[in-house]
This record gives C-alpha cells, structure tokens and sequence, in this order.
C-alpha cells in the first residue's frame, strides 16, 4: 500500500490556546516503532492539562492524545512481534529506557527517562502516529472506538484500583468521569459496593453513578451512608483528600488517581492516624495493561462514549473541561 506524504493532525502550538488543524508531514518509524493509521482517540482529562500549562511544560508543537487505536500500516526494521494489518492500542507511557534503577526493579512507569504519548511524544489527535512497538498493545481486529477509553482512563483506573488494596467490601470514587465509569464495572462485578461522588449539584452524574450500580451516589462535600475501605480520587481537586480520609475506616487508603491535582490544604493529624494510608499513582506498566485488557471482556466493561470528528478536537476538550461529557470523549479520524 502506498502511503501517503502528509496528514492532517490538530495541534497545540501554544500553551493555552485552542489547538490548531494543519496538515503536516507524515511520521516516519525508526527501527524500534511502527507507523499507525489511526482510526479513534479518546480525549483525556490529562490533555486539558496539559494544554492549560499545568503540567511541566511539554514539547512543543505538540499533537495530544493518549488513549489511541488503529491499523499497524508500517514498521522498523527491529520491530519483531507486531505485524502490518495488526489492531493496536497505545497508551500513555510510550517509551522506557530498562536501564535505570526504576526499570530494573519492575516500576518502569517510574522511569527516569520515559516518554509519554502525547505529551513528550506526539499523539494521536491526527490521522496518524508512530509508536514503540514495545508500548503498543494488540487488540481484536474489530476493535471500535468504544476501547479507546481503555487505554488511559481504564488503564489509570485499574492501577489504582490495585493500589487500593485487596479485600475490598466498600470503595468510594471521587469524580465520576471516563476512568470512573469504567472501574466502577470492575469493582461492581467483584462485589464490591461503590459510592460515587460527584461536583457540588451534578445531578446528571450521580444518577450515571446509580445507572451503572452504585450504592449511594452524592456530593462531594458529603460523607457516605457507610465508611469505606477505600477511596480512590479521579477529580483533580486536592482539598477533597481530607474529606476522602475522614470517610475511610481504620486501616483505609486514599488513592490519588490522576496526575495532576490542586494543592492538598493541612488536615488534622487524627485524620490520618489508625493506619490510614495516602497514596499517589503514577502512569502505568505494560503489565497492568496486559492484565487489564484481558480482564476488561471478561466483566464484560462496556464504555459510554461521545463522538467528536477530529476536526471538532477542540470542542470535545471544552465539553470536557465543562463536564458535560458522560463517560468518556472520542476522537474519530473518519467520522461517520
């Protein structure tokens, strides 16, 4: 197939400003990546800021997007289990060195010298992109947009699902977005009683919260009807860390799932006492993927998804920084 030279890719050229829709050269995959035609993006949380200059400043020009899939149409010379025709997803860490002390001791997603899709590399608001072959994960070939969420909110939300700890009879969820609605699933088909907790008045979102199976969907500011073994904050808001430790039973964790948050504001030390525990997630591990992708069909998690056409990135980030999206945003490079 003979590809072509250029392509259109929405692209952030300043921080803060709204993206920009260009056509520019096509990628070209060294020997360790694979050239892919996207077919879908999802839109994360983490791009909004990212784009708002709140993360520590990222390449630039730079094209979003980290929850991607599509076609292998290309691949390097060194590229050896990935073939052209394959479906594939790829996720937020794009690139580790297995060098460092971090890589050494299984916690590449704290990697010295990694590199993050659509972030520090290019991503996948466009028509096509190039990946590590080691961080791209095969998927079923019929694999539709509906997936896209999975591959950062999903994979997120499952790590810091396991951080919270096994055992679980009561989990709270702060922030019921994309990652939430596809872990409360998870924690449901577990047996697992979820409590959802949502902006101040966001009516649309509990009752979301209670559709798929939540116990007790409410505030934010307000404590559950039960103490939880567990919480896990998606909302980036830090002075919701104390109000989560005050809802925890003894020996609770608190899970900070997202990667950026506002400042935490002082608490009281009792709070924390009685083995409480508060924690931090940082990006992911080709494991978590592995185990998490194979675990999603078995629930099975079903996303709900809004379509955007590509052309249209910029409006789907504001539907998102408004929080008028249910379920996740998706990107489509061919929109129906």
């Amino acid at each position: 197939m003979k590809l072509p030279t250029q392509m259109r890719a929405m692209v952030l050229e300043k921080l803060g400003q709204s993206l920009v829709e260009k056509v520019i050269p096509m990628p070209v995959p060294n020997s360790c990546q694979v050239l892919i035609k996207i077919t879908a993006c999802g839109v994360c949380r983490t791009d909004l800021h990212i784009l708002d200059g709140e993360l520590t400043p990222p390449k630039l020009p730079l094209i979003l997007g980290h929850e991607i899939i599509g076609t292998v149409v290309a691949r390097g010379t060194e590229v050896k289990e990935i073939k052209e025709g394959e479906t594939v997803g790829v996720p937020w860490l794009g690139y580790t060195c297995g060098q460092c002390k971090y890589c050494l001791h299984n916690q590449e997603n704290l990697c010295e010298f990694a590199g993050f899709t659509g972030y520090t590399l290019d991503g996948g608001y466009a028509e096509y992109t190039v990946a590590n072959e080691r961080y791209c994960f095969p998927l079923a070939a019929a694999t539709g947009p509906a997936a896209a969420p999975l591959l950062c909110a999903g994979l997120i939300g499952y790590r810091s699902y396991k951080m919270a700890g096994p055992h679980l009879a009561t989990l709270g969820i702060y922030g019921f977005g994309a990652a939430a609605h596809i872990l409360i699933q998870l924690a449901i088909s577990q047996n697992i009683k979820v409590f959802a907790f949502t902006r101040p008045g966001d009516k649309a979102s509990q009752q979301f919260a209670l559709k798929l199976g939540a116990t007790w969907a409410g505030d934010s500011m307000e404590l559950p009807p039960e103490k939880l073994d567990a919480a896990i904050l998606f909302a980036p808001a830090g002075p919701l860390v104390p109000l989560a430790l005050k809802a925890l039973d003894k020996g609770g964790k608190v899970v900070c799932g997202g990667i950026h948050m506002s400042d935490i504001p002082t608490f009281p030390y009792h709070l924390l006492w009685e083995e409480r525990i508060l924690r931090s997630v940082a990006n992911l591990t080709r494991q978590d993927g592995l185990e998490f992708l194979e675990l999603a069909p078995q629930v099975p998690i079903k996303t709900e998804t809004q379509l955007f056409p590509l052309a249209k990135a910029n409006e789907a980030l504001e539907a998102l920084r408004q929080g008028k999206v249910n379920g996740a945003a998706v990107l489509l490079v061919d929109f129906p």
